[in-house]
C-alpha cells in the first residue's frame, strides 16, 4: 500500500492539473506487470472502504451544497483519495477534518455554480486509469475485472456505506456532526431546520 500511495502522490508532485495527472499516472501504469496493475487497482478500492461512508457523504454534501448524489459521492472517493495519504487519513479519521485540506479550502467562500471544472471535488477517472492500462497492455476490453474475479476480489460500484445513515440536509445535524464545514460552507439550499 506504501508504494500505491507514493505513486500517486509523485503524480501531484508532476502536475496539479487532473487530466495530466492521469496521463502521467497511466503512462507509468503501462509500464509494469500486469499485477502491479492489478494492485494498484486494489488499492485504491482499498483506500475507498473507510471513507464510504454516511458521514464522509455528509461532509462531500456540506461542500457541495447539498448537491452530492451517489454518483457525486463516487466520484469524490478518489477526488479524496488523489490529495495524497497524509489528507485521506486526516479526513478519515473525521469527516469534518476536511475543512483543513487545502484544496477543500480553496473553494470555500464560493458557490459550486462558480467552480471551474478542475476545482471541483471529484475526480471520476482515477478510478479507471488502471482498467485502461491494463486493457491496453492485453489488448481486451474489461481484462482487468476478469483478473481481479480471479484473485476473489469484488468490486463495487456505487457508495456501500456501513455506518449509521443521517439527515445531511438538516442544519441541527450539520451544525452538530460538520461545525467546521457548516461555517466554511453554509447552505444555500436544500436544507431543513
Amino acid at each position: 500500500m506504501a508504494e500505491f500511495w507514493k505513486f500517486l502522490e509523485r503524480s501531484a508532485e508532476e502536475t496539479t492539473d487532473p487530466a495530466q495527472r492521469l496521463d502521467w499516472l497511466a503512462y507509468r501504469l503501462c509500464r509494469v506487470s500486469l499485477d502491479h496493475i492489478a494492485d494498484f487497482q486494489l488499492h485504491l478500492e482499498a483506500a475507498r472502504r473507510p471513507i464510504d461512508t454516511y458521514a464522509m457523504w455528509g461532509a462531500a454534501n456540506q461542500i457541495m451544497d447539498g448537491l452530492c448524489s451517489g454518483d457525486a459521492f463516487w466520484y469524490f472517493q478518489p477526488w479524496l483519495i488523489g490529495q495524497g495519504q497524509r489528507w485521506w487519513h486526516h479526513a478519515a479519521h473525521n469527516p469534518n477534518n476536511l475543512a483543513d485540506l487545502p484544496a477543500v479550502r480553496a473553494l470555500a467562500g464560493s458557490s459550486p455554480r462558480e467552480w471551474a471544472d478542475a476545482d471541483w471535488p471529484h475526480w471520476e477517472d482515477l478510478a479507471y486509469v488502471a482498467p485502461r492500462a491494463y486493457d491496453h497492455i492485453t489488448g481486451r476490453q474489461d481484462s482487468l475485472d476478469e483478473a481481479l474475479d480471479a484473485r476473489g476480489h469484488r468490486t463495487y460500484f456505487d457508495p456501500e456505506p456501513t455506518d449509521q445513515p443521517w439527515d445531511s440536509d438538516s442544519l441541527a445535524q450539520i451544525e452538530q456532526r460538520l461545525p467546521r464545514l457548516a461555517r466554511l460552507f453554509p447552505r444555500q439550499q436544500y436544507v431543513k431546520p
